[in-house]
């Protein structure tokens, strides 16, 4: 499999004021349940207390508020500033005096080389459209021994909330077929060989990709899958505006969403939906 640049192969591309528009509701809705991956994805790196973190594309703060608890000294970084400004709030509210935040273009890190023990992206670098450059980026910022990791969606075919949302768009949209081909950028590590040979070409050894592991939402109502949905990326937005859905058939899809929801929870009142993920992580060449 060849690793090539899929920018260009991309229609869907959201600026950095589409996720300034959505970051409060991103900080609400969808990072507190992405806290105990965050957790999970660093112990996979081995970060430490007295290592220096770096958060790349950090939205309000995934992985770089989980490697502040830990107690490594954190800079997250992300090109909307409103972005920036969620996180700096959310540390502010945990006392966490060891993370700070810049707005930054994942593409040009302005940072001097090999300063970071570990650095990382979550659900972030996922989505950039120069990819090979972002992660030569992480490489570069990071020191002599240091890993880079980074986490994103595995198959959408597997991705149950999607799939949901996209079966509630054809209840008001039947001609609506779903995902392109090729899908957005959100999904251009889906295949975890992709990720692989993307992380050894930007200059890493011993790359793993784990696959075992599942993002799993807690829903209780179609509103709260809704808000996810609408939270999580721009790009939902905009797929509803290019489709022409009006506010009644979004009552609609809501609807529907409720009933997927309910049909889901059963008797405990709460459906878990998956969600595949890659994680990815390798170390930079120390000269031994």
């Amino acid at each position: 499999m060849t690793v090539h640049d899929t920018s260009a192969e991309h229609a869907e591309f959201a600026p950095a004021e589409a996720w300034d528009a959505i970051a409060a509701a991103y900080a609400e809705h969808v990072a507190p349940g992405e806290q105990s991956l965050s957790a999970a994805a660093l112990r996979l790196v081995g970060l430490t207390p007295d290592e220096a973190f770096l958060d790349v594309a950090a939205g309000p703060g995934g992985l770089g508020l989980a490697a502040a608890r830990l107690g490594a000294t954190v800079l997250a970084t992300d090109w909307a500033p409103a972005m920036v400004t969620q996180f700096e709030e959310r540390a502010r509210t945990e006392g966490l005096t060891n993370a700070t935040a810049r707005v930054m273009d994942a593409h040009a890190l302005d940072l001097e080389d090999d300063r970071f023990d570990v650095t990382g992206s979550q659900f972030g670098v996922m989505l950039v459209p120069d990819q090979a450059e972002a992660l030569c980026e992480m490489v570069r910022v990071t020191k002599a021994g240091g890993h880079v990791l980074v986490i994103a969606y595995g198959s959408p075919a597997e991705f149950e909330a999607l799939q949901g949302f996209i079966s509630a768009l054809q209840t008001v949209a039947p001609d609506f077929e779903g995902l392109p081909d090729p899908p957005p950028l959100e999904f251009q590590l889906s295949d975890p060989d992709v990720l692989s040979e993307r992380l050894v070409a930007a200059g890493l050894q011993n790359v793993q990709v784990d696959t075992t592991q599942q993002e799993r939402l807690m829903l209780s109502t179609g509103q709260e899958a809704w808000d996810w949905m609408l939270s999580s990326n721009p790009i939902t937005g905009i797929i509803l505006d290019d489709v022409g859905v009006s506010e009644h058939d979004r009552a609609r899809m809501r609807s529907a969403l409720d009933e997927t929801i309910r049909n889901r929870a059963g008797e405990a009142g709460v459906a878990v939906l998956t969600a595949p993920l890659n994680i990815g992580w390798g170390r930079k060449d120390d000269g031994r």
